[in-house]
């Protein structure tokens, strides 16, 4: 690290010691049915007690303390005082977790070094729910407003929830109605950068004590990463407009059912960010490509929209109910969502003057149903059983052009194939499980649990290819090789034998816990992971089978941990260690160049690979590589005095391929993509990264409150940290990242309503935080690649200047 580096890093942290704000786990959990409570101040409170913050990662209310696993926690409090108006800013909150949105269409989430791809039409290596059901990244990135609690579960999950994943989940739950009181708050956002938010709810009782009613809704606009397109002058922009219904029933104590309707529409123009020297990619013309570009620019030189919007219709109902000796629990969901996708593929502009674009609809219907039965033993022994059920439907469909060039010719000069494509992709996937687990309290300090779960897991992914062109005829004179006429040729995409993937697997967990005293408690813990494989649709026809479908992953985890209170719990110290090892980890290896063949007279690929390159696959292949994961995590919060928080978070996560064999491109002494081997892409043995993030991210968060009679100004600080890094899969050398934001304001009487004033990224960090490939179309003939010279990227945001004011009732 550089010295200049070490500098800031050092500066920004103490400042953030020396500063202030309610920490991820300082801010006490508020009542979930009274904004009046969640606006307490919790400045009154002289001791924080760790007991305070209440989570539901094991599928019961425990004390976060007590849960034997690395959780982090933001309440509502916390989301509206930092204003987390984005599901990817809660990264800032939770050390080595990583939201992001590479292209505009594909949200991720990487945890504890392992990342996933959408794309990838897998299981996510990090699920996401919402209230407790499953729901794609798609839907939960696109909109945050009032949150009762964001958890952060670390590690293989499964033997308590839905689904199986290995890294982790992420849990979203709204607030439900108060049936007891009307409540609600206001909130109003404005910035520098054009952006706006405006979000509140209102909880009405219809029956005091019985049932209430309460109804949230969301305006929210934003320049998305900020990116200006130089060639169609149009800029990055992100509108959404959703609203969230709940009812809640109570009829006596026993019984608690809610119902949860949310609309949501989102409408993005994103902007591809590209940055290099820029190129004349053509042969014979002028036209560049572009300017040379730096990161600092924020510009994008595609010469058409990459246009994305998401209407959703999402309805869940839970019920619990308390029967004596057990709790029933049920809970049901149905979500209907319509992506679609409208967007220019050569983002690089490598062919100027073309515009290629892909227009994607995929419909999204899914449906879950779960029953869970429990014991409400006082005993040493209790127990669950539970029964989860989801189907996933749609059929999505694309139309793009598929043209074949014959060398790096300019556009204009129609020498090409043209190819006219329409892909045809129905999603089926069918998951069932059953579960159960037991908790033996052996004596008050010793506690052993333990879970499994039989998942049999079935997904269809059959797609079909219908192809029309009206030929190529060559120029007088011309070597190019004539092309016959297309009409409405119809192929699989999937050969039939990959297309229908099944699978059967036991999974779960079991973990030791021992309360040495009060204050500390340590757990041993052991996860077991499964996911199903999947088939690559849309992957170019006649490669091997390799490359078509990926195998099933499984992984083995084992963590260790220790939970500390210290200075009359006025201090809490939480450390976890962990190691697992992947069998047959699935990546997506995006941008890889492939050979599928001899071709016939109409350019159809029907032989073995001939060593010519043929195309880019942007979307990249499923691959599986044996992977190892080992790393450490810390967290430390503290609260001095009542009026005065920090929390300092780590996590140190090496994730790396074990020796894997994964596709990868090769290129010869000219630069130009060629073929290493017989098959249809290179294969390289790599120990590289499995992720494209460093292994070490810190996070910090403070507030000092300054009470006046019956005001309380107040400053608070959110620091990120990561450190440079090279990526073997990019071939690209990350520059640290030091990302600080800084908020200053006052609260009223009984904290009725606040004011804020807040600057993000106060050092005004202008860095590259993903490589995605390199902006390249080969074409026929492999020394005559369309090489625009760019490398396409995102970013951090510039520094944002903006303005809070927020009521509660």
């Amino acid at each position: 690290m550089k010295k200049t580096n070490k500098a800031k890093l050092s500066l920004v942290l103490a400042a953030c010691t020396a500063l202030t704000m309610p920490g991820l786990a300082l801010a006490a959990v508020q009542s979930s049915e009274d904004e009046n409570s969640s606006a307490t101040s919790d400045a009154e409170t002289a001791t924080f007690d760790g007991a305070d913050i209440v989570v539901t990662a094991s599928r019961r209310s425990q004390s976060l303390q007590d849960v034997p696993m690395s959780v982090d926690v933001a309440t509502g409090e916390t989301l509206l005082k930092l204003n987390i108006l984005d599901m990817k800013d809660v990264q800032k909150l939770s050390p080595g977790l990583q939201l992001s949105n590479s292209s505009g269409r594909s949200n991720t989430a990487t945890l504890r070094g392992v990342t996933f791809d959408p794309d990838q039409d897998s299981s996510p290596s990090v699920d996401l729910y919402l209230n407790d059901v499953p729901v794609d990244a798609q839907t939960a990135f696109s909109a945050i407003y009032d949150i009762e609690q964001i958890e952060v579960l670390r590690g293989p999950q499964g033997a308590l929830r839905g689904r199986t994943a290995p890294a982790g989940a992420i849990t979203v739950r709204s607030r439900r109605a108060d049936i007891d009181d009307i409540s609600g708050y206001m909130q109003a956002t404005a910035t520098d950068l054009s952006g706006y938010n405006v979000q509140g709810a209102v909880s009405l009782p219809l029956v005091a004590g019985t049932l209430a009613m309460r109804a949230a809704v969301l305006v929210d606009g934003n320049n998305l990463n900020g990116v200006r397109n130089i060639h169609t002058g149009g800029k990055s922009q992100s509108r959404t407009q959703s609203a969230r219904l709940s009812l809640r029933w109570q009829p006596n104590a026993d019984i608690d059912a809610n119902l949860i309707y949310q609309y949501l529409q989102s409408d993005d123009r994103f902007v591809q960010q590209v940055i290099g020297s820029g190129n004349t990619p053509t042969i014979g013309s002028a036209d560049r490509s572009g300017p040379a570009l730096g990161v600092k620019d924020y510009s994008g030189v595609s010469e058409g929209d990459r246009l994305f919007s998401n209407n959703s219709h999402f309805v869940t109902g839970t019920v619990e109910w308390n029967m004596g000796g057990v709790t029933l629990s049920a809970l049901g969901s149905y979500q209907n969502s319509l992506l679609t996708q409208h967007y220019d593929q050569d983002a690089g502009n490598s062919i100027p003057n073309y515009v290629n674009v892909s227009t994607v609809i995929s419909p999204y219907k899914q449906v879950v149903g779960e029953l869970r039965l429990a014991s409400n033993n006082d005993g040493m022994w209790n127990w669950t059983l539970g029964a989860f059920y989801s189907k996933m439907s749609g059929v999505v469909t694309q139309a793009q052009q598929a043209n074949t060039f014959f060398g790096n010719f300019p556009y204009e000069d129609g020498l090409y194939l043209p190819i006219d494509m329409r892909l045809t992709a129905p999603r089926n996937d069918r998951n069932i499980s059953l579960s159960a687990s037991s908790r033996f309290e052996f004596t008050s300090d010793l506690t052993f649990e333990f879970g499994l779960r039989y998942t049999d897991q079935k997904k269809k992914q059959f797609a079909d290819s219908v192809i029309n062109s009206p030929g190529f005829t060559p120029p007088t004179g011309s070597t190019l090789p004539a092309r016959p006429p297309i009409n409405g040729m119809t192929s699989p995409l999937v050969p039939a034998r990959l297309a229908v993937g099944h699978g059967k697997a036991v999974t779960g967990g079991a973990t030791l816990t021992y309360e040495i005293n009060r204050d500390l408690t340590t757990y041993l813990a052991y996860g077991r992971s499964f996911r199903l494989g999947s088939a690559g649709v849309g992957v170019p026809a006649n490669l091997s089978d390799d490359l078509a479908r990926s195998n099933n992953e499984r992984s083995d985890a084992v963590e260790f941990g220790i939970k500390a209170s210290l200075l009359d719990r006025r201090v809490t110290a939480n450390i976890a260690a962990y190691y697992q090892k992947y069998d047959g980890y699935m990546a997506r290896i995006p941008y890889v160049f492939y050979d599928f063949g001899v071709r016939n007279n109409l350019g159809q690929p029907v032989g073995a690979p001939d060593g010519i390159v043929d195309g880019v696959f942007p979307s990249g292949f499923n691959y599986n590589g044996d992977a190892v994961v080992k790393g450490i995590e810390a967290t430390i919060t503290a609260r001095p005095t009542s009026n005065f928080d920090l929390s300092i978070g780590a996590a140190y996560s090496h994730g790396r391929f074990d020796n894997a064999s994964l596709p990868c491109n090769q290129v010869d002494t000219n630069g130009a993509p060629i073929i290493v081997g017989s098959g249809n892409v290179s294969y390289c043995v790599t120990n590289g990264r499995i992720a494209e993030l460093p292994d070490l991210n810190l996070t910090s968060n403070a507030e000092l409150r300054l009470p006046m009679g019956k005001v309380e100004p107040f400053i608070s600080t959110l620091v990120t940290y990561r450190p440079s890094f090279s990526s073997w899969r990019s071939g690209y050398d990350y520059d640290s990242i030091l990302l600080a934001n800084i908020y200053a304001g006052v609260r009223g009487p009984d904290q009725r309503w606040e004011f804020k004033a807040f600057v993000k990224n106060l050092l005004n960090q202008q860095r590259v935080t993903n490589v995605i490939g390199d902006a390249l179309i080969p074409t026929a003939v492999p020394s005559m690649t369309y090489d625009s010279g760019y490398k396409l990227i995102n970013a951090t945001q510039p520094r944002e200047f903006g303005a809070t004011m927020s009521f509660y009732f």
